[in-house]
């Protein structure tokens, strides 16, 4: 069976209910992150703040899992392969009932469960220890394959970004997993165009990345990654037609760095950001202004 990716329309428009729930969650996310920040004056904020409407699509609307119990067999597998998106991860994961709100203050402190970058050996809900980038989705195909062997219909899902394209490793897992027709994997890459040496396209031009997804055999859809709508209408679309046939699929999500925050989307150095003390008020008044002002329109 042959799929249209990118030209693919939903298959259902997601009700207005549940586009506000996940933009709820997102605020809360991103509030939680800017909290997070405010603990160590700095840190990579600016992706935490971008990723935040997929981080809250994932965590409030598709994963199953039991807050009260982060290794229950039957739960769905989210892998943070970018360490570095922790701070995100954690506000997410307290979202989700699995680490307390109250917690999120130990942030990157000694002895805290929660380091600056994503440790599993530390962190209740979280699956790998990311950070050495490429290796997130090679361990996704093993769990994906894994879970089919033990005829289990849990789902993973590999959240990367668009330099960790420049790793050979994640080009070898993505023709592994169309091989071993894994659709109970999907990646999510974040797109926004920033790594830790400069522009996305001044490292290593990746362009094409919807071309060669598809010609590794993925089931792909690229979306705007701070729109919800899109990105729930993206995983609708892979539950009706691509998860059933076998094809793994891809969502390739275009985010801005410091998203919600215009203080901080604006910041010229924004793969690790320096945020002085009076600037952080400045950011939660930003991102809640932003917030209200969207759900009255």
């Amino acid at each position: 069976m042959t799929l249209s990716s990118v030209e693919v329309a939903p298959v259902a428009t997601p009700t207005p209910e549940r586009v506000d729930s996940i933009r709820a969650a997102a605020y809360r996310i991103r509030h939680h992150a800017l909290n997070m920040g405010e603990v160590q004056g700095q840190g990579y904020v600016g992706q935490a703040l971008g990723a935040a409407d997929m981080l809250a699509a994932v965590y409030a609307d598709q994963l199953t899992y039991r807050a009260e119990d982060p290794h229950w067999e039957g739960r769905d597998r989210f892998l943070l392969s970018t360490g570095h998106y922790a701070i995100g991860h954690y506000a997410a994961l307290a979202e989700a009932g699995i680490v307390p709100v109250a917690e999120l203050e130990t942030y990157g402190s000694d002895d805290s469960r929660l380091p600056m970058s994503g440790m599993s050996t530390y962190t209740p809900g979280m699956e790998i220890s990311g950070g050495s980038l490429g290796h997130g989705l090679t361990v996704a195909v093993g769990m994906a394959l894994g879970l089919r062997l033990q005829s289990s219909t849990s789902r993973v899902i590999n959240f990367l970004s668009d330099g960790e394209l420049d790793e050979g490793s994640t080009w070898e897992a993505a023709m592994g997993a169309h091989h071993h027709q894994l659709g109970n994997l999907t990646a999510m890459v974040d797109i926004n165009a920033l790594q830790a040496d400069g522009a996305t396209e001044t490292v290593l031009r990746t362009e094409p990345v919807t071309e060669k997804w598809e010609s590794f055999g993925w089931y792909t859809q690229r979306v705007d990654g701070n729109d919800v709508s899109a990105l729930l209408g993206a995983f609708d679309n892979i539950a009706a037609l691509a998860a059933p046939i076998g094809r793994p699929s891809v969502i390739l999500c275009d985010t801005k760095v410091g998203r919600g925050v215009p203080l901080l989307e604006t910041r010229e150095k924004a793969h690790f950001m320096r945020i002085e003390e009076n600037e952080w008020q400045i950011c939660r008044e930003q991102l809640t202004a932003g917030y209200e002002g969207t759900a009255s329109a």
